[in-house]
């Protein structure tokens, strides 16, 4: 596991000699699983069947990744599986967008979440298990403030494509409000120049509230404002349950954690 992060962190900052649409040329999660991410067989325990569960919302409410599937998750995160599935959401959320009549008076919204969705944590959480750890609060939170998560290149592409039909971005995250600078500078390092609203959490506001609570709420106080949500993409779905959903919701690959 330590030579495969070395590989990926050496990756990470090596810009793809290929192309690709929009000018995205910066790439993250190059490497090639070894095993696991076809979904070999643990004894007592498929991991591609937990993480299907996990993302079909079937298994709920848990911790940490299953130490026995820490190897397959970190694969498949760091593989070529992960980026083809987010490229298959992106790709049917902007041909959803593509498909409407928009009011042509800059009311129109898409909400992107921002860990997992816009900016990846995968850099941090290879060298903590890929989930398999307990989450740590302080340490994330660290990470975060180092404003260094890498874009996520389908979610970069899906944004460039939104914005140039149109539609405004809003960013809602379940980041602390003290982090907007940090988070704010990091979006704009990797490619999101622009948005509407940046909307971080006031711990004072939402002290003991679930993520799905406080995503609806804020998503209700957008609309009461007059905008209209057209679309909503979230790693967790806590981005997409709850109410004020949207018009259409899309939900991108994450067995790393769960959030309720």
């Amino acid at each position: 596991m330590a030579l495969l992060l070395l590989l990926f962190l050496a990756n990470i900052l090596t810009i793809s000699k290929g192309t690709c649409e929009a000018g995205i040329i910066k790439q993250i999660h190059l490497l090639r699983p070894r095993s696991g991410a076809g979904g070999d067989f643990i004894p007592g325990l498929s991991c591609l069947s937990w993480r299907l569960a996990v993302e079909t919302n079937n298994i709920i409410g848990w911790k940490t990744v299953p130490e026995e599937c820490e190897e397959y998750v970190g694969h498949y995160m760091l593989g070529k599986q992960y980026r083809k599935d987010s490229r298959a959401v992106a790709k049917e959320a902007f041909l959803y967008a593509q498909s409407l009549k928009l009011a042509g008076d800059g009311r129109d919204i898409w909400i992107f979440d921002i860990d997992e969705t816009t900016l990846s944590n995968s850099p941090y959480y290879a060298q903590h298990g890929f989930g398999a750890e307990p989450y740590n609060a302080t340490l994330f939170d660290e990470w975060v403030m180092e404003g260094a998560a890498p874009a996520l290149p389908e979610s970069l592409l899906l944004y460039n494509k939104l914005l140039s039909l149109g539609i405004k971005v809003v960013f809602l995250t379940g980041r602390q409000e003290s982090q907007r600078n940090t988070t704010a500078s990091n979006l704009k390092n990797v490619g999101y120049h622009t948005w509407d609203k940046l909307i971080l959490k006031e711990p004072s506001k939402y002290s003991g509230k679930t993520a799905v609570f406080y995503k609806s709420n804020e998503r209700k106080m957008l609309e009461k404002k007059g905008y209209r949500i057209i679309g909503n993409i979230g790693d967790q779905w806590s981005d997409l349950l709850g109410t004020n959903t949207g018009n259409r919701t899309f939900k991108l690959p994450d067995p790393m954690y769960y959030i309720s």
